[in-house]
């Protein structure tokens, strides 16, 4: 009797990103195991042998996707001289990633949760936690801008990064909702004109 060959080796980068597309165009609740066993050409064993679960995969699908897709818009921010650039960066480069031809329109974490009053409470974490991020990435370049100057000392940045994280998360609902990049480029430099008031008034006024 012939002895049994190796399993066949996968590649995982490509799984994952077939699993990606997945999760992006359907949500995670809308996709199956039978669907991703289609896409990623592996059987829901196989899956669960690689990955384990459906949310650990879809854990490590967020990790490839943050990793693949989310550097054009949020690596080397420290570029930039002043806070108000990197923020209009952030705001064109997501017009831009959220309008690719290639790919789901729209922001995975943002379009992929289940829906609030389902068991994937975890999954929900996990995709809380990467919107946050936003918040808090934005929140350190206006820290950095206080320390520089560029932003006035007393402005309130917490109330300016919860602002524009809303902005750039609005914006991926509208992508997937059909918006053209011309008109989420228009929401940007919309957002971007109201920095200076921005500045001005959200200083705290100490008695």
């Amino acid at each position: 009797m012939a002895p049994r060959g190796r399993p066949r080796a996968f590649d995982r980068d490509n799984a994952l990103n077939n699993a990606l597309a997945l999760f992006w165009e359907r949500g995670y609740d809308n996709t199956s195991m039978a669907d991703l066993s289609a896409a990623m050409a592996l059987s829901p064993p196989s899956i669960y042998a690689a990955f384990g679960s459906k949310e650990t995969l879809f854990d490590e699908v967020i990790t490839h996707y943050t990793k693949h897709h989310g550097a054009s818009i949020w690596e080397n921010l420290e570029r930039f001289k002043l806070a108000s650039e990197a923020t209009r960066h952030v705001l064109i480069a997501s017009a831009h990633a959220f309008t690719r031809d290639d790919t789901p329109h729209g922001c995975l974490v943002v379009l992929a949760a289940p829906q609030a009053e389902s068991n994937h409470t975890t999954v929900n974490q996990t995709l809380r936690g990467h919107r946050r991020q936003v918040t808090e990435i934005l929140k350190n370049l206006y820290e950095a801008g206080l320390d520089r100057g560029d932003i006035p000392r007393g402005t309130n940045i917490d109330k300016m990064a919860n602002y524009y994280a809303t902005v750039q998360h609005g914006m991926s609902i509208q992508a997937r909702d059909g918006a053209t990049r011309d008109e989420l480029i228009a929401v940007a430099e919309a957002a971007m004109a109201t920095w200076p008031v921005l500045i001005s008034t959200t200083s705290s006024v100490e008695a």
